[in-house]
């Protein structure tokens, strides 16, 4: 069998891989040896021993099964670059004889020799992977400090040389202004840009979300390139699969929000080393688990982190990038003063329900729970229902109320403290303490990479139906304190939105028709109420 790899494929055009494939099949023709599989792995890393190659484990889990003995690779650092992977290949070789061959001179993992051979040269592949390593990031730092456009993927705006796509800059500025307006939200954004535009955010185009934009061009570069290719060979290069475009996360827009390139600031990332994020990491949830967070902590975020990426110059000023901004520095400073501000929770931002039925009430036509809005409550399908949400909210209340006041309120009500869940509670503590040790124990290199994936895998899992066990016993229960206290109507009314919620959510489920066309006022006929118990 014929394994091809390539560690990024810059161009999108698949030539390197093709080059490597007519190399190792003239080899193999040479052996005259049958070609059963071709595996392929295009832009993955071999040095990385976190990162998957699913042509590789494909690979591998052929090899246990017998389906080939023989492996021809265009050279050895393509296979692997890992010292240990190699050990793993070696003994493969010596429990069932295999043979691997290389476009650039064989490998006999049978012999002493071959394997002497092997190992050096996979030392001296890894050797000049953290050198390159080096020069790259020497390469990159200089080019910030130049001012120059950064390499890799380019940001909504701009394309990799640096200059602007109108439609998309244009998008980009408009979001800047919205969210500097007096009502500016990243979740109005966020729907202004997925084509759910309000009021306040009207300015703000539709654009398809921008991982969706860089798949079809990487896509369009493939088709290109396949049409220059013979027809037999054509079948590599086939349109990566792309998923169909979806509604922007607000994180995109927050993240486009704070990033400097768009004032024209010079950036540089520095890439951390992993071992030392994850100890941070770990010791930060400590700190916060144990209430000795510092305010530091608690605010600081990956996308605050925009001005230490900042390149400054001998005189502590940030360098300006030789491209055109898309909005001004002042402009840019004035919304990471907004993004700043003490009084919003970066992480919630404009995630938090402001209305007491969002998700909550139902659509009276297609029976899908109602999403909040600026002035009420959507039908978040089709439209269906647009309703004002004061009147319900307070009709809702008041049927609330008045069934509250009755002596049977929550004679069939389970509390939130009950035995089973609480058990399901403690269960969900325990598998994130598992978590946490292993992240501990992997910062401390007690254990590897792979041991820290393993533990988190399993006790993800875990958590997943743990919490779906609790949100099921959650479901219809109330607090404690309101099921306890001897005024459930006045607790009621006092809570939070969260408790006000829940109270509701366990009594009674409320349907939201449409308002009748040219009649004025509230028509409680609109508003549907079935109760629970």
């Amino acid at each position: 069998m014929i394994y091809l790899r390539i560690s990024q494929d810059r161009e999108a055009d698949g030539l390197a891989i093709e080059r490597q494939r007519e190399d190792c099949e003239n080899l193999a023709r040479f052996r005259r040896w049958g070609v059963v599989e071709t595996y392929v792995d295009v832009s993955k890393s071999a040095t990385d021993k976190t990162k998957a190659r699913p042509g590789y484990d494909r690979m591998v889990a052929d090899w246990e099964s017998g389906a080939f003995d023989a492996i021809v690779c265009w050279d050895l650092d393509r296979l692997t670059r890992q010292p240990r992977q190699l050990e793993d290949w070696i003994d493969r070789a010596e429990e069932r004889g295999l043979a691997l061959v290389t476009a650039n001179g064989d490998a006999d993992l049978s012999t002493d020799g071959g394997r002497m051979y092997a190992r050096i040269k996979a030392a001296v592949a890894r050797a000049e992977m953290e050198r390159k390593s080096a020069r790259q990031k020497a390469a990159h730092q200089q080019r910030a400090r130049q001012g120059r456009p950064p390499k890799g993927v380019r940001p909504l705006g701009y394309d990799i040389a640096g200059d602007q796509i109108p439609a998309e800059a244009h998008a980009v500025a408009a979001m800047y202004t919205a969210f500097l307006g007096e009502k500016g939200t990243l979740r109005g954004i966020a729907r202004a840009l997925s084509g759910d535009s309000d009021e306040h955010h009207f300015a703000v185009p539709q654009l398809p979300r921008h991982s969706y934009t860089l798949n079809q061009e990487r896509n369009s570069l493939r088709r290109e390139a396949n049409r220059k290719l013979p027809n037999e060979k054509r079948q590599a290069l086939r349109p990566a699969p792309c998923a169909p475009d979806a509604p922007w996360p607000e994180s995109s827009v927050l993240e486009i929000l704070r990033n400097p390139r768009y004032c024209g600031y010079s950036v540089y990332t520095q890439k951390k080393d992993r071992r030392k994020a994850v100890a941070d990491n770990a010791e930060k949830q400590r700190r916060l688990d144990s209430g000795t967070a510092t305010d530091e902590d608690r605010k600081r975020s990956r996308r605050r982190s925009w001005r230490d990426q900042l390149v400054l110059d001998d005189d502590g000023q940030p360098i300006m990038g030789q491209w055109n901004p898309i909005v001004d520095v002042t402009t840019w400073q004035a919304v990471q003063a907004k993004l700043d501000d003490a009084r919003r929770v970066t992480n919630n931002v404009g995630t938090a329900r402001r209305h007491i039925g969002s998700g909550l009430y139902l659509c009276g036509v297609c029976n899908l729970p109602l999403r909040g809005s600026s002035r009420g409550y959507r039908c978040r399908t089709d439209g269906h229902v647009n309703r004002t949400g004061v009147a319900i909210d307070d009709y809702v209340t008041k049927i609330v109320v008045a069934r509250l006041s009755e002596p049977d309120a929550f004679t069939t009500v389970t509390a939130a403290t009950s035995p089973q869940l609480t058990s399901v509670l403690a269960a969900l503590d325990v598998q994130h303490a598992r978590i946490a040790r292993a992240e501990r124990d992997y910062a401390a290199e007690a254990i590897e990479a792979v041991d820290l994936k393993r533990v988190r895998n399993a006790a993800r899992a875990e958590i997943e139906d743990l919490e779906r066990q609790s949100l099921a016993l959650s479901r219809g229960a109330v607090s404690v304190p309101l099921l306890g206290t001897e005024d459930p109507t006045g607790a009621f009314l006092g809570a939070d939105l969260a408790g006000q919620r829940l109270v509701i959510e366990a009594l009674l489920t409320v349907t939201v028709r449409p308002a009748p066309r040219g009649r004025k006022g509230f028509d409680h006929a609109t508003v549907g109420i079935a109760w629970k118990r």
